[in-house]
């Protein structure tokens, strides 16, 4: 008879710890639930002794350098082996095998190591969550807490496939809205590309000829000449500036996001900007959504699953609405009231809610929330596709007829002036 290690929740919410005896841990989990509580955690206690044994006496020194390699895995890898480990699951297969045959099937490289030092770590009596919560950059913790509530609940396989859907919408989202991006960045890339060729190379050329002439030059012209001169020969070259500019916006911005205020007054002002900011409240809307209704559907505690859901939401703003939810849950409040009293999100988003839990089916109603607002960032993309390509033909149109205008003017002045001084010697 196996002695297992359990965390629970008992009927008032508190964490019970404690030990228990089973010939198997799914009769732990049912032995558990048969005192009155809520299994979240159930582990087989191995003699330490025996664990190093069977590890090879590895070094504990060892261990952590592997579980903190180099490199990181894909989404799209991530979401194959998490369909591949619910389709074996599902099969019947033990985790051990199954966890074999995925790293057997795995290229060279971050996924197939972690795969291995898994399949150690179980081998030697750990659970599948534990191993791969010691893999950060492969798992991270939404990934861990959803495998750990399946393991309790003797719904591994149900849950892994939860799971897989939820990283392949996530991933579909993602790929629709960087897909959207392509085209406006090309079209930028080539504007810039042209206008800064015209700047470096034919207005130079105008302005010889202009200083040939000795003529008093229009407003627009020397802004012109003025912008080419800085383009071409500032120090640095304003071409340059223009280059880099981009890559120092991003580090400023990356060095501000590392403070807490930083962040959310960044996300704040994110929110503020027309047409983007309702397509990253909209996308923070379906994220945080679905990952709260997949953590409730698969057994998670209501508060744990907030906290995990916050820390995995991708924007302070929400972040820190999701807290106060969290807060006036554990005084005894509902979902509703505090998610209304916040103000961050839409009406429908907080009747949804409610109706969810007077229903019990509050998991249901999240993920109902995702899929309408999945469907509102798919429409908003297109809408702004449409809306970017109309714009930037004439911000490229103004900026090429700005340049004509500002080089044929002193050619229009110069012309009238030789044909007056023509027309005068001919009296």
């Amino acid at each position: 008879m196996a002695v297992f290690k359990y965390e629970a929740l008992n009927a008032s919410g508190q964490e019970i710890k404690d030990e228990i005896e089973a010939p198997s841990k799914e009769e732990a989990v049912s032995r558990v639930r048969g005192l009155g509580y809520f299994p979240t955690k159930v582990v087989e206690k191995v003699d330490k002794k025996k664990l190093a044994a069977r590890k090879g006496a590895v070094g504990p020194k060892q261990r952590k350098a592997a579980g903190t390699g180099m490199g990181w895995v894909s989404t799209k890898a991530l979401c194959s082996f998490t369909r591949q480990l619910s389709t074996l699951q599902d099969a019947g297969l033990p985790i051990l095998r199954s966890i074999r045959i995925l790293e057997q099937q795995q290229k060279p490289g971050m996924l197939r190591s972690v795969l291995k030092q898994i399949n150690e770590d179980v081998e030697g009596g750990a659970t599948l969550s534990e191993a791969m919560a010691r893999h950060p950059k492969a798992f991270d913790r939404l990934y861990c807490n959803m495998v750990a509530a399946g393991e309790a609940g003797g719904v591994l396989d149900v849950i892994l496939q939860r799971l897989a859907d939820f990283l392949e919408k996530a991933q579909r989202l993602k790929r629709k809205i960087l897909g959207a991006m392509i085209y406006p960045c090309v079209v930028i890339t080539i504007a810039g590309g042209i206008v800064t060729f015209i700047m470096v190379f034919v207005v130079p050329k105008f302005r010889t000829i202009f200083e040939d002439f000795n003529t008093k030059l229009p407003a627009v012209t020397e802004f012109l000449i003025t912008t080419s001169t800085w383009f071409a020969e500032g120090s640095p070259p304003g071409w340059v500036v223009i280059l880099f500019s981009p890559v120092i916006a991003y580090l400023v911005f990356k060095l501000i996001r590392q403070a807490a205020m930083g962040r959310y007054l960044l996300d704040v002002v994110t929110l503020k900007i027309p047409v983007v900011g309702q397509l990253v409240g909209k996308s923070s809307v379906a994220r945080f959504t679905r990952t709260l209704g997949t953590l409730v559907a698969a057994g998670v505690p209501i508060l744990e699953a907030l906290a995990i859901t916050k820390a995995t939401s991708g924007n302070d703003v929400y972040a820190r609405m999701l807290q106060r939810v969290h807060d006036g849950i554990r005084e005894g409040d509902s979902f509703a009231n505090p998610l209304r009293a916040s103000k961050t999100v839409d009406p429908i988003v907080v009747n949804m809610v409610d109706v969810g839990e007077e229903t019990g089916e509050l998991d249901k109603m999240l993920m109902k929330v995702a899929d309408n607002y999945d469907d509102e960032v798919d429409t908003l993309v297109a809408s702004l596709v449409s809306l970017l390509e109309p714009i930037m033909v004439v911000c490229l149109g103004l900026i090429v007829g700005f340049i004509v205008v500002a080089l044929f003017l002193p050619l229009v002045a110069l012309i009238q002036g030789v044909m007056g001084s023509s027309g005068g010697g001919g009296n």
